[in-house]
C-alpha cells in the first residue's frame, strides 16, 4: 500500500559539499536577497539511529525505495549520553518529508546501563504507536552527532540547515554503548533546504544560485558505511 503524504509535509533538498566551502556557504546565505537570518542558536545534535535486525530502513535507502521509514532517539547538547530527548520516526515519500515525534521527559540513560535497558527507559514513556516502531526496529546502529545551524528566509517561506563537524559511534552488537570508538567521517557539510509544497516555484528560484549541487544524502547510511569500513 502507497504511503499518504500527511498535507503538512515538506518538500526537503539536500545539499553535501566538502567543509572547506563553509565560508563561500555562509556568504552566499548573508547575501541572499530572501534575507536569511537565524531564528535560534546553533544547536548539537545527537541521535542513536534504530533498526531491524535485516537492516530495513538501511535496505529501503540502498534500493532508492520512494518510501522510506527511519526510527531515531534525538536529544540536544554537548553530552554523548542519551538525555531526555524525542523518538522520531522519519518518514519520506519522493522529496516530502514528515516526522511522528515522540517525547521521553526522563533521560533514558545512566552510567552503566545496557542497550535493553536504555530501550525499555524510551518506550515505557512513549505512547502505543511509538512503541510500535520501536519494537520493529530493536537494533541500535549508531550514534551521531553534528553541529546545527538554523536559518529562516524572511518571509518565513524557506527552511535551511547546515550541518557541519559530524561524527560517528559504532553501536552494532554491543551491550553497551560505544562511547569512545569514533570512527572517521570524511569531513563535510550538509545543508537541508524545506519549503512547504505550495512554495516549490518560488524556492526553487531561491536556490538556484547555490554554490552546491543537490545530492542524495542520508547521514544513517553515511555512518552505516564508515562503521562498516572501519
Amino acid at each position: 500500500m502507497s504511503l499518504s503524504v500527511p498535507k503538512n509535509a515538506r518538500l526537503e533538498i539536500k545539499f553535501v559539499s566538502y567543509a572547506a566551502n563553509f565560508n563561500e556557504l555562509m556568504n552566499w546565505i548573508h547575501l541572499h536577497p530572501s534575507g536569511f537570518y537565524s531564528p535560534f542558536p546553533d544547536r548539537q545534535v545527537n541521535n542513536v539511529y534504530f533498526d531491524g535486525y535485516q537492516y530495513t530502513a538501511y535496505t529501503e535507502n540502498l534500493s532508492g525505495s520512494s518510501e522510506r521509514t527511519k526510527v531515531r532517539y534525538r536529544w540536544y547538547g554537548e553530552s554523548i549520553e542519551p538525555g531526555a530527548g524525542t523518538l522520531e520516526i522519519k518518514r519520506k515519500r519522493n522529496y516530502f518529508g514528515w516526522k511522528l515525534y515522540h517525547r521521553v521527559k526522563n533521560a533514558p540513560y545512566r552510567s552503566g546501563m545496557n542497550w535493553c535497558t536504555i530501550r525499555k527507559n524510551i518506550r515505557d514513556q512513549i505512547a502505543e504507536h511509538g512503541r510500535l516502531w520501536l519494537d520493529l526496529n530493536p537494533f541500535p546502529i549508531l550514534i551521531n552527532r553534528y553541529l546545527r545551524r538554523y536559518f529562516l528566509s524572511g518571509d518565513g517561506k524557506i527552511r535551511a540547515t547546515i550541518d557541519t563537524n559530524q561524527a560517528v559511534w559504532d553501536q552494532r552488537f554491543k551491550s553497551e554503548p560505544n562511547f569512545l570508538n569514533r570512527a572517521n567521517l570524511p569531513d563535510t557539510l550538509i545543508v537541508e533546504i524545506k519549503f512547504d509544497r505550495k512554495d516549490r516555484e518560488y524556492a526553487s528560484r531561491s536556490i538556484q544560485s547555490l554554490p552546491l549541487r543537490v545530492s542524495r544524502h542520508s547521514k544513517y547510511m553515511t555512518g552505516v558505511n564508515t562503521i562498516s569500513a572501519n
